[in-house]
């Protein structure tokens, strides 16, 4: 069994996610990140010696530069460039630190800041795979190829658009009650259904917007604060032989849930990683939350569960690797009942998937922990 005790998160923080934001650097968000999460967490940065990062805009600086621009002198350092599975992959790494004395204190910070072509460029030269095979076909990034894998999973589970949509709609009214969210209106089916294709059949509801911003974890020894019960992570699990969606979760949903001594039953907080609808219910599924049968739970059973409380990427945007941090931030908020007005009543569990880099275009990497207030 996988043992982290002795580790807490005691922080956590979100540089409020822009469309546009106009001037400044992925740096000066991290930096903001990083203040913002030793003031949450109620400590000093000259207590922290520990510092994982995760960026796709930053370089050509690394986590050690940041580390110097933020005057930390550290004992242990990480870069990370897992995407969405960057968070809870920098979360693993920084409590088995931890536990080995290797850190005391550590700050995980995630963050990006996008100007004019950017994301263009990010996409079309994401690995050797992208830049190579794919950018040169002029494919448009990863929204047609979600719509391929949007497509595939429809047609294996019998699922219609209306049951992609119950993903954005429910997570929509979420964001409603986020005063952070980029996207608070309200959206109905009805809007929904008549929104423009991005890509037959993903359109504009289920892309996510790109945004900048940047989140932070605070983790550290000794003290009083949100627990890792279990966590769980496989990489390149089917070496691309697979059905074109796997998170990866299937294969270590079972031995989660025993190291967590719960089931999805019991958790009170659900956050996956959601660039677009089909990964949620892959993810959800997966996970053991739809029983297997992914209609009736659009249908019946989504609505019931308190699933990415934030609005999701697909309301409060995807600011690049900061993404793969925001849902475990939002899951540490609600563990410590600071979510306002949609605080989930007595929330004290919660489980956080990240997966990255679907298997036509990279390898695969997914992960997913247990919290515990």
């Amino acid at each position: 069994m996988t043992d982290y005790s002795g580790v807490t998160i005691v922080g956590c923080a979100e540089v409020p996610y822009q469309r546009r934001r106009q001037g400044g650097s992925t740096l000066a968000l991290l930096a903001d990140a990083f203040q913002r999460a030793i003031a949450h967490a109620g400590i000093d940065a000259s207590e922290v010696d520990g510092l994982a990062v995760a960026s796709f805009t930053l370089p050509p600086d690394h986590a050690i530069d940041v580390a110097w621009q933020l005057g930390l002198t550290l004992r242990w350092c990480m870069d990370d460039a897992l995407g969405g599975a960057s968070g809870v992959d920098m979360l693993q790494h920084a409590a088995r630190a931890i536990q080995a004395g290797d850190a005391h204190t550590v700050v995980i910070l995630a963050a990006d800041h996008f100007e004019a072509d950017d994301f263009k460029h990010l996409v079309d030269n994401y690995n050797r795979t992208a830049r190579d095979r794919l950018a040169p076909l002029g494919f448009g990034g990863p929204n047609a190829l979600f719509a391929m894998v949007t497509q595939r999973y429809a047609a294996e589970y019998g699922l219609t658009r209306t049951d992609f949509a119950a993903v954005a709609l429910a997570q929509r009214g979420w964001a409603m009650r986020n005063p952070t969210a980029v996207y608070r209106s309200e959206l109905t089916l009805a809007a929904y259904l008549a929104a423009p294709f991005v890509a037959d059949p993903l359109c504009r509801y289920d892309c996510v917007p790109v945004v900048s911003g940047a989140d932070a974890v605070v983790l550290r020894a000794g003290e009083t604060g949100i627990k890792i019960v279990a966590l769980g992570a496989r990489y390149n699990g089917d070496h691309q032989q697979g059905t074109g969606w796997p998170t990866g979760l299937k294969a270590i949903a079972p031995a989660l849930w025993h190291e967590a001594s719960a089931g999805p039953e019991a958790m009170d907080i659900i956050s996956v990683y959601d660039d677009y609808p089909v990964m949620v219910l892959a993810q959800l599924d997966d996970l053991g939350f739809t029983g297997g049968e992914i209609a009736r739970f659009t249908a019946e059973g989504l609505g019931r569960l308190a699933v990415n409380t934030s609005g999701g990427q697909l309301s409060a945007g995807q600011a690049g690797a900061a993404g793969g941090l925001h849902g475990l931030v939002e899951a540490v908020i609600q563990l410590r009942h600071e979510a306002g007005d949609r605080q989930v009543p007595l929330a004290s569990r919660a489980v956080v998937a990240g997966y990255g880099m679907v298997q036509y275009r990279y390898g695969m990497c997914a992960n997913a922990v247990v919290l515990q207030a």
